[in-house]
């Protein structure tokens, strides 16, 4: 298995990278906005990207996208082909692509936003703390891209300001990242159980305004 940064000898992937994106986003229902094979393209032919393959067959991806003029950066895309799964390939890739983001922007803060429990773990143990969506980038750009997203009437429903994504950021400046546990390790009981109390509340307030009521 090979995890190494993208370049132009691996845009032969890139139609299986957004057929993955694709089925992962139908199986789970909720959560994946989609890509274009022309955006994945991008990403491989400018070096920002990681993908994992063995042989002649995909088995990994992630891309990074650059925010605020360079003070943000956000970590995209990760997808692991079913062939390749439960095999903690997704943290190599997400461990890859969070070292190449340290070493090409020093001075970016990497934050990301997903419902997913295992990426917050992942996250987690890199170093990233759980944020209010303020705290991330305000570029109108990157709310844009949540628009295929199918929780994307709920981000409008509440301005921009909070979603069933958990926002996530790491600042350089503040965090030395290392090998141990951190003071607050992930709990997966209790992202679990916040993670169903908003999605109950936007439930809950989105049938109230469907029946016409304050």
């Amino acid at each position: 298995m090979k995890i190494v940064v993208a370049d132009i000898s691996h845009i032969r992937f890139a139609k299986d990278i957004c057929e993955t994106i694709e089925a992962s986003a139908t199986q789970r229902g909720t959560g994946i906005a989609r890509r274009t094979e022309e955006y994945i393209i991008t990403k491989l032919e400018n070096n920002n990207a990681v993908v994992a393959f063995k042989g002649e067959k995909f088995a990994g991806f992630c891309y990074i996208e650059r925010w605020d003029h360079g003070k943000h950066v956000a970590h995209s895309g990760l997808i692991v082909h079913p062939d390749f799964r439960n095999q903690g390939l997704a943290k190599k890739i997400k461990k890859k692509i969070f070292d190449y983001s340290l070493e090409k922007f020093p001075d970016a803060k990497i934050f990301g936003i997903t419902t997913g429990l295992a990426v917050m773990k992942i996250n987690s143990d890199l170093g990233y703390k759980p944020v209010p969506f303020s705290e991330l980038t305000d570029d109108a750009n990157f709310w844009a891209g949540c628009e295929t997203c199918t929780n994307y009437e709920i981000l409008k429903l509440k301005e921009h300001k909070m979603c069933l994504c958990t926002g996530m950021l790491h600042d350089p400046k503040k965090e030395i990242i290392t090998e141990e546990v951190h003071e607050h390790p992930f709990n997966k009981k209790v992202w679990t159980r916040l993670k169903n109390i908003k999605q109950a509340l936007f439930l809950k307030k989105s049938l109230k305004q469907k029946k016409g009521e304050k």
